[in-house]
């Protein structure tokens, strides 16, 4: 039966190769059962790689087609099993890196030159592919979902470290915030309320909602897109931005509304089932001196009030805060590098270094004046910090870091699991690998199982 298999396989390789010499396509630098991987394809994710600002290297070919490989057979796996992926999700994805790639380059036609291709050619041109990743990585999600840790694994893998090789657990901070933006009166909106609606009023006597959104809009990340959000559902976007996108019929422009955001105004361009792609402008009031006295009296009072035991740091956050992320987490920051875990833990390195130089100097149990701050968003305000513990570096050891070792542990399972998998199907499916690609250490475990 793997003698049949094997001369069947090669066959259709050799068919495959017939068909793109006589459309004068490339090379087929890789089979693997019924999937070709061209020089072409190759050559794209190479692309892909350099323009994401790494050097120059032809020996990360050689790890590329390793990926491409492992991905062809994700998905031949993922066809026989029906996982699929949303093509709004695909969408989504092509017009996210799409917005990265145009970033990194510095500008649409950046790209374009260094592509030799327009945007829209290169975005038909990836979004094959971007469907296979996404389809693969669910496949991988549906191989692994199974996968659980025990304490007496967690046990075990730690036990595997000998002591002189036990990590170095960085100083680590647990902190607490709560964050106070100034909150403007109508009166002090109402010129910012005026110049979105003085936009709405063009969109309706015939200008074009796409150029405006991008001369205007101070959406930094959907402006340079002509305000093109993609395709999303009603979980996506705060509720009032959600309720419009959903009340109106394609090509129809909301009233200016107000979110936390900022004053909007959005076109709908397609609606899928519960999916909508709309397209939005977006106005930000700025503070005015006076709203920055009235919160920092507000943060004023708030310290105090803390500091008299009149309140408790956690009440207050879950009460006043304007940070949603930790507002009812007693105000305290989660790790932002490691989402998962939730953990509060937050090594001193991966500290915003202005919250560091506070907190650093700080007792535990410390809560801090009133700072003033501006956010990434370009919006000021006043933040009291509160130091709850702060763990010394020393040697990973289970009782302070049982969840970064069985976090550890978990993706070790999850791991060697994948890779049981990937040798079981390797070899039970044709693989072919061009002979110019012999001398790469990374293929020569699939090369291996293509001799057998």
């Amino acid at each position: 039966m793997k003698k049949f298999l094997v001369i069947a396989s090669g066959l259709i390789c050799l068919f495959l190769n017939t068909q793109a010499q006589k459309k004068n396509i490339d090379k087929v630098v890789a089979v693997l059962g019924n999937n070709i991987i061209l020089l072409s394809d190759l050559n794209q994710q190479y692309a892909q790689y350099l323009n994401s600002g790494n050097p120059p290297d032809e020996k990360i070919k050689c790890y590329i087609l390793q990926q491409m490989l492992a991905q062809k057979l994700l998905k031949q796996q993922a066809e026989i099993d029906s996982i699929t992926v949303d093509e709004n999700q695909v969408d989504n994805e092509v017009e996210k890196r799409m917005r990265m790639q145009i970033q990194r380059a510095g500008g649409e036609e950046r790209l374009e030159q260094f592509l030799n291709r327009s945007v829209l050619q290169y975005k038909d041109e990836i979004r094959p592919d971007i469907k296979e990743q996404l389809i693969s990585d669910n496949m991988q999600q549906h191989i692994t979902k199974d996968v659980s840790i025990t304490p007496l694994e967690v046990k075990k893998y730690f036990d595997s470290y000998k002591k002189d090789s036990l990590p170095d657990i960085p100083t680590e901070f647990e902190v607490g915030e709560i964050v106070l933006h100034p909150k403007l009166t109508k009166a002090e909106k109402q010129k910012f309320y005026d110049k979105i609606d003085a936009l709405r009023l063009r969109v309706k006597s015939g200008e074009d909602f796409a150029f405006l959104a991008k001369s205007y809009s101070e959406d930094p990340g959907s402006a340079p897109d002509g305000g093109d959000l993609g395709f999303f559902d009603r979980t996506k976007m705060v509720k009032e931005f959600t309720a419009w996108a959903f009340k109106l019929k394609a090509g129809e422009v909301s009233p200016v509304f107000e979110t936390e955001h900022g004053f909007h105004i959005l076109q709908v361009i397609e609606r899928r089932g519960e999916q909508v792609q709309a397209r939005h402008i977006l106005i930000r009031p700025q503070t005015t001196p006076a709203s920055l006295e009235r919160v920092k009296l507000q943060a004023d009072s708030i310290y105090s009030n803390i500091v008299n035991k009149k309140i408790t740091f956690s009440t207050a956050a879950s009460l006043y805060s304007d940070n949603k992320e930790s507002q009812y987490n007693g105000g305290m920051m989660l790790y932002a590098d490691n989402v998962t875990a939730r953990t509060t833990f937050i090594p001193a390195d991966k500290l915003d270094p202005k919250v560091f130089l506070v907190v650093d100097t700080m007792k535990v149990g410390d809560l801090s004046k009133p700072i003033m701050f501006t956010g990434q968003d370009g919006k000021e305000g006043y933040k009291l910090l509160y130091l709850k513990s702060k763990i010394p570096p020393h040697k990973g050891n289970l009782e302070q870091d049982y969840s970064k070792f069985k976090e550890r542990a978990q993706q070790a399972k999850i791991d060697r699991t994948l890779s049981e998998w990937f040798e079981k199907r390797r070899e039970n499916t044709y693989i072919r690998i061009n002979p110019d690609y012999d001398q790469c250490d990374e293929l020569k475990i699939w090369a291996q199982t293509s001799k057998k």
